[in-house]
């Protein structure tokens, strides 16, 4: 997970605790990065519980008289404090309420927790897709999942999901450790990045664009001197030709047992892309198990989520 670095680990043991982050809810770019425009990044606590925080994270580009604010990303982070001899959680101290707007933020990490719960009890591991999820699902299949054989006709147009799975595997180093002796989180983020970067760019051959990350889940450590498997797949493609037209991917990061060859997942990583050029793709992605026909609905979860917070912050450009 994310945490502190190596080089505070003398005042973690004189502070007492440490902060660590349990899971990334969303990163959403809402414009492209130009490097002619000094950035500012701000960051505040919106939400506290016994030992976790809410915090919402903010990219702003400034124009050349710092006064022309544009917002480029937004984020939602889950932080948690732990006790730094139990490595237990650790109570923090409650938000102190004052204005109005401090007051909307708050109800605004509330609600993501609250989403969050929710998100967890809708999750397709636990219950079936609804009754209009398993329509779309079977409409696919009559469109695109009969043939004759094991490929789909106009195969330039149609893809089976397990055609699109790539995968690297690496020697984690102690280059890349943070203070519990493990691999650092950020490390793991940006590996996982750019394998979804490189899958989503040979999916829709063409350059891509950051949408969001969707969610990042952290089940365990990765140890140093482990070696760790990257698995990514395209879970759904967006061909309505709505803008911008995107593709959800998502990248598995597993451990790899050298004397069994068992794996262990550690993290779970998503992601969604659009052409560079803001043109539709042709390819449709069609899954051919039970399993991928799941996965493909969380991909379109994901998908429609993310567009209807692109179209929130277009309607409402002071929203945050």
């Amino acid at each position: 997970m994310l945490g502190p670095g190596v080089e505070t680990l003398g005042r973690i043991q004189e502070r007492g605790f440490y902060i660590v982050t349990a899971s990334v809810d969303r990163l959403d770019m809402l414009a492209p990065l130009h490097p002619v425009r000094d950035l500012r990044l701000s960051g505040q606590v919106i939400y506290t519980g016994k030992s976790s925080m809410e915090v919402a994270v903010k990219m702003e580009a400034l124009g050349a008289d710092m006064t022309d604010e544009r917002t480029l990303l937004l984020g939602r982070f889950s932080m948690v404090c732990r006790d730094a001899q139990t490595h237990r959680a650790r109570p923090v101290n409650p938000l102190s309420i004052t204005t109005t707007e401090e007051r909307s933020l708050y109800n605004m990490g509330e609600s993501s927790k609250k989403r969050r719960a929710s998100l967890a009890l809708r999750s397709l591991d636990r219950v079936p897709p609804s009754s209009t999820e398993a329509k779309q699902l079977h409409d696919c299949y009559l469109q695109y999942g009969q043939s004759n054989g094991n490929h789909i006709q106009h195969q330039e147009e149609k893809v089976w999901m397990g055609d699109t799975k790539l995968e690297k595997t690496m020697l984690m180093f102690p280059q890349e450790r943070n203070v519990h002796q493990k691999v650092f989180g950020g490390y793991l983020m940006r590996l996982a990045y750019e394998l979804g970067f490189a899958n989503a760019s040979l999916f829709t051959r063409s350059h891509v664009r950051f949408l969001s990350l969707d969610g990042i889940s952290f089940a365990r450590p990765v140890p140093i001197g482990s070696i760790l498997r990257l698995r990514s797949l395209v879970l759904h493609s967006d061909t309505s030709g709505d803008a911008p037209p995107a593709v959800h991917v998502a990248v598995l990061a597993n451990v790899v047992d050298v004397g069994t060859g068992q794996e262990q997942t550690t993290n779970e990583f998503r992601f969604t892309w659009c052409r560079d050029d803001g043109k539709p793709t042709s390819r449709k992605i069609v899954p051919k198990t039970y399993r991928e026909a799941m996965l493909w609905l969380e991909g379109k979860r994901a998908l429609e989520m993310g567009a209807q917070i692109r179209g929130q912050r277009e309607s409402d450009p002071k929203r945050l």
